[in-house]
C-alpha cells in the first residue's frame, strides 16, 4: 500500500468511501490496495479500484457555484470527467468520488495535440444559462501577497505592478465579451486517458464562463519564459488553431490574445517557485529562476499600471 500523508483520519475515511464506491461499480482489474495520488497544498487524492476520492481544499469556494460545476460536468462526457454524484462533506472538508483514468506520463510523448483538441471542443460548446463564473486571475495576486523579502520576490513584485488592475484586485473585471466554456486551471496534470483509451479533462474547480485564452496562458508562459520548447508550444497552439479554437485568431498574430494572461501566469509561477524555494530554504534551480528573468522582462517592458 502506497500511503504517506500528515492526515491519517482522513485518508481512512477517503479510502472508507472509495471502497463503499467501488462496490457498486463493475468488477475490475485495478488494483485493490488504496493509493495515495496527491497529498500537497491542502488536497488529498486516494485511488482505490477504479475510483478516485478528493478532498478538495478547504479554503475554496464549494458551495451552489461548485455544485452547478458538478452538473455542467455531467453535460460533458467526452470531454470532462466529472463527479460521480453529490458531493460529501468529511471532517469539514468537500469530497467527491470519481471515476479513475490515468495520467500523463512525463516519461512519454506528451499529448499536446490531445489536451488542445480537448480545450477546443470546450471552447467551442454552448454556454449553458446557469454556467457559473470562472473568476481565477486572483489567484495571482493571493501569492504575490505571500511573498516575503528579497530580491526574486521583488522581481516577481514589479512584474507583478505592470498587469491590468482588475488582476490586482483594484478594479472590476472586463465585460465578459467574447466568454466561452473553460477549464480554468488547464496543464497537461489536468488530463487523464479514460477507459475508452481516449484523454479527458478533469479537476472541475473552475468550470464554468470566462475567457477561453486563460486556458492557453500557462503553456504560452512557459514557452515566453524558455521552459517549454517551442516545438512544443508549436504542437499545441497550432493543434488548437487547426480544431477551431476560439481562443486566439486562426490566422493572426495569437499573442493578441494571450499577452495579459501569459504574463499573468508567468508572473503566478514565478511567486509559486520562489515561495516553495524559500519554504524548502534552497535556491531557484534553472527553470524557477527562469520564470523569475521573466518577470524581469515583463517589468522591463512595462504595461498597464
Amino acid at each position: 500500500m502506497h500511503i504517506e500523508t500528515v492526515q491519517p483520519e482522513l485518508l481512512a475515511r477517503l479510502v472508507e468511501i472509495g471502497r463503499d464506491s467501488a462496490r457498486v461499480a463493475p468488477p475490475s482489474s485495478a488494483p485493490a490496495e488504496p493509493e495515495t495520488l496527491y497529498d500537497r497544498h491542502g488536497v488529498l487524492v486516494v485511488r482505490v479500484g477504479d475510483v478516485v476520492v478528493k478532498a478538495h481544499q478547504a479554503d475554496r469556494e464549494h458551495g451552489a457555484p461548485f455544485l452547478e460545476r458538478i452538473r455542467l460536468a455531467g453535460t460533458l462526457p467526452g470531454v470532462v470527467i466529472g463527479p460521480l454524484g453529490q458531493p460529501l462533506s468529511v471532517q469539514g472538508r468537500t469530497v467527491t468520488v470519481s471515476v479513475f483514468g490515468d495520467p500523463v506520463d512525463p516519461q512519454q510523448d506528451l499529448p499536446w495535440e490531445d489536451g488542445a483538441r480537448l480545450l477546443a471542443e470546450l471552447h467551442s460548446t454552448t454556454i449553458p444559462a446557469y454556467a457559473p463564473r470562472w473568476g481565477r486571475p486572483t489567484r495571482v495576486a493571493r501569492l504575490v501577497s505571500r511573498l516575503a523579502g528579497g530580491s526574486a520576490e521583488d522581481e516577481v513584485r514589479r512584474a507583478f505592478a505592470t498587469l491590468p488592475s482588475w488582476i490586482r484586485g483594484e478594479g472590476r473585471e472586463p465585460s465578459g465579451t467574447g466568454e466561452r466554456l473553460i477549464h480554468g486551471d488547464w496543464h497537461l496534470g489536468q488530463m487523464v486517458r479514460a477507459q475508452d483509451g481516449r484523454w479527458r479533462l478533469i479537476d472541475i474547480e473552475d468550470l464554468g464562463r470566462g475567457d477561453p485564452a486563460w486556458d492557453l496562458a500557462r503553456p504560452a508562459a512557459l514557452y515566453s519564459a524558455g521552459v517549454l520548447h517551442p516545438d512544443e508550444w508549436g504542437r499545441f497552439l497550432g493543434a488548437y488553431q487547426s480544431a477551431g479554437g476560439p481562443a486566439v485568431p486562426a490566422g493572426g498574430d495569437p499573442w493578441t490574445a494571450l499577452d495579459v494572461p501569459a504574463r499573468s501566469l508567468a508572473i503566478q509561477i514565478a511567486a509559486t517557485c520562489v515561495i516553495s524555494a524559500r519554504r524548502e530554504d534552497r535556491p531557484l534551480d534553472g527553470p524557477e529562476q527562469a520564470m523569475v528573468d521573466a518577470c524581469a522582462r515583463i517589468s522591463a517592458a512595462g504595461g498597464t499600471a
